[in-house]
């Protein structure tokens, strides 16, 4: 096979799976990831993906479960269907989850800047309003919601009750710390 191009990327294999794999990712929201695509095309487990993300697993290529021809090929065809889309790229930082130091991930064995890059490179929508897209463009922000997970807020599963006088966002900002004991 070849690499795809500009001339040939749509008569590519796996171009039509890149293709409803990224309309089912819009039509559930507004931004396209790699690893979300990857998972879409059943390539990587959400359990495999959790586990890189917690660091358990040294790199995500190691848990990928297409050679890395295959890889490079579906995230060169993501860049150019994004770039038909007009979905805008915007690069992100990939942090260690749960306790401890969150240290950055690794996608990559050999640690390619360019593959690196190209993991860590969000497509936005081009109907994202002003305000998530300066939340998304702030540097080392991270979308933290699992991609086998719909991103919803936590106050909207609360149920209405009478006991709380003000606005409740008010105490999702309060330093808690004092008052936790596990």
């Amino acid at each position: 096979m070849k690499k795809p191009n500009a001339a040939n990327y749509r008569d590519d294999k796996y171009y039509p799976k890149v293709v409803r794999a990224v309309a089912a990712i819009l039509a559930s929201g507004e931004v396209v990831t790699p690893v979300e695509l990857f998972v879409h095309l059943e390539q990587l487990s959400k359990a495999d993906l959790e586990s890189w993300r917690l660091g358990r697993v040294p790199y995500l290529e190691k848990v990928i479960r297409c050679n890395l021809g295959q890889a490079s090929r579906i995230l060169r065809l993501l860049q150019m269907h994004a770039h038909d889309l007009n979905l805008r790229p915007s690069h992100t930082a990939y942090v260690k989850w749960g306790k401890g130091e969150r240290t950055p991930l690794r996608f990559s064995k050999t640690d390619d800047p360019n593959l690196e890059e190209a993991y860590s490179r969000h497509f936005l929508a081009p109907t994202l309003t002003s305000k998530k897209k300066q939340l998304l463009d702030q540097p080392g922000f991270e979308d933290n919601a699992s991609p086998a997970v719909e991103p919803t807020s936590k106050l909207a599963n609360l149920k209405p009750r009478d006991l709380l006088v003000g606005d409740p966002e008010d105490l999702v900002h309060l330093d808690w710390t004092d008052e936790w004991n596990p």
